[in-house]
């Protein structure tokens, strides 16, 4: 069987394929742009952005499963950010206060005969209405920097979650069952009895 590699330096992904036994025998980020395109909807900019992540990766471990992922967070056909700064955190979080949002994880598995597969997957998400003082400290916390729509699902911000409709993981950022799906399809070994 090739060698898994996981096209992320995101740790919650590592962590994530640890909790289903796998660990990847390999890490390699996947550096290119992540503008979304004009007038690009969530569900495409994840679905594109996983495919470019996973190719990248495969050019460079030709010998490897190329695993990619990239989650989006959107309300409605607005893409918000990956929060950089305190204020895009802020911003974020006074976006989706009281509302519904999606959140969309593109995955991308490539062999290296070239086969590939991907998936798309969407959880909606409903924040409850959070004060200014709760966003205030959500934000000196730290926690929403570099997340996609300015929160950590699995941090302090699971306390602002009253309701989800998909898969937990996928707010983290990979959709566990549809990932092991798309590996045991490419005869990636899960469980003991794969192994036979």
């Amino acid at each position: 069987m090739a060698p898994l590699v996981l096209a992320s330096a995101s740790p919650r992904r590592r962590d994530l394929l640890r909790q289903i036994g796998i660990e990847p025998a390999a890490i390699l980020a996947a550096d290119l742009d992540e503008t979304p395109h004009p007038a690009e909807l969530p569900r495409a900019l994840a679905a594109r952005l996983s495919a470019a992540k996973a190719a990248l990766i495969a050019q460079k471990r030709p010998d490897a499963l190329v695993l990619a992922a990239d989650t989006v967070v959107g309300l409605g056909r607005r893409i918000l950010p990956k929060a950089e700064t305190a204020d895009e955190v802020r911003a974020c979080l006074a976006m989706l206060s009281g509302r519904r949002h999606r959140v969309t994880t593109g995955l991308c598995l490539i062999h290296p005969d070239g086969r590939r597969a991907s998936r798309t997957v969407e959880t909606i998400v409903r924040l409850r209405r959070l004060e200014d003082a709760e966003i205030a400290a959500y934000v000196a916390c730290g926690e929403g920097l570099g997340k996609a729509g300015g929160y950590a699902i699995q941090g302090r911000a699971e306390a602002f979650v009253t309701w989800l409709g998909g898969p937990y993981s996928n707010v983290v950022g990979l959709p566990l069952a549809e990932t092991a799906g798309l590996l045991r399809g490419f005869g990636y070994p899960l469980w003991p009895q794969d192994q036979v």
